[in-house]
């Protein structure tokens, strides 16, 4: 994408109603523009390589498609394409293999239009922020951890997660706190397993959808 012009975008849900309806959402975005439409996987691989999106929405849940193949065909028709999986189905699994395989979020459909415009610009601005929403029902059970009997987190743990939700580095919650950087990457994996997160900042919109850390305001 040329700097001014706007995100284009190939929408593939193979519901037409919500498709057209989303797209017609986004429009409204002044710096989106719906390119192309498609129902099913291998229309959405053609397409991509017809139109050349900057950011693809898909849906997985489209009959006869396999959504890990889709992606995989997707990104090595181009591998600098962005991918953001719409969803109803939200099992952590399928999620982290998505996520591995280089998507840039992963959204449940019952996400809000912002957060939807949000993720799609956050991958077209590049970095390593994935976007992650799930459905309450989800959050609830990804939380639900039997390594607790207080809580799902530890206070130390909650410490940690409150510093990365305020934007620190590895290195600076290791100075904050007094401790080695491999000590924070430990406690790291132990709130992803714990929250069933797939990313830092899944794992900080979990804790605080659950009231555990308080929102952080983030550094522009």
């Amino acid at each position: 994408m040329t700097a001014g012009e706007p995100i284009r975008i190939l929408a593939v849900d193979d519901h037409v109603v919500l498709r057209e309806a989303l797209c017609d959402l986004l429009s409204m975005e002044p710096d989106l523009q719906i390119v192309a439409q498609a129902g099913t996987g291998p229309e959405a691989v053609r397409l991509a390589v017809q139109y050349k999106p900057d950011v693809v929405l898909l849906d997985i849940e489209m009959p006869d498609t396999d959504p890990v193949a889709t992606v995989r065909r997707l990104l090595a028709d181009n591998p600098a394409l962005h991918i953001i999986v719409l969803s109803m189905y939200d099992d952590a699994q399928l999620v982290r293999e998505l996520v591995s395989l280089g998507v840039g979020g992963y959204l449940h459909k019952s996400s809000r239009r912002q957060t939807v415009v949000t993720a799609i610009r956050q991958v077209e601005a590049g970095g390593d922020t994935i976007t992650v929403s799930v459905s309450p029902q989800s959050l609830r059970a990804a939380t639900a951890s039997p390594n607790s009997a207080d809580g799902p987190l530890s206070p130390r743990e909650l410490e940690i997660l409150t510093a990365v939700a305020g934007a620190l580095s590895n290195r600076q919650i290791a100075t904050r706190l007094g401790i080695t950087e491999p000590t924070v990457k430990r406690h790291l994996r132990n709130i992803f397993e714990k929250l069933d997160a797939v990313s830092r900042i899944d794992a900080v919109n979990k804790a605080t959808a659950l009231l555990l850390i308080k929102p952080q305001r983030r550094p522009h």
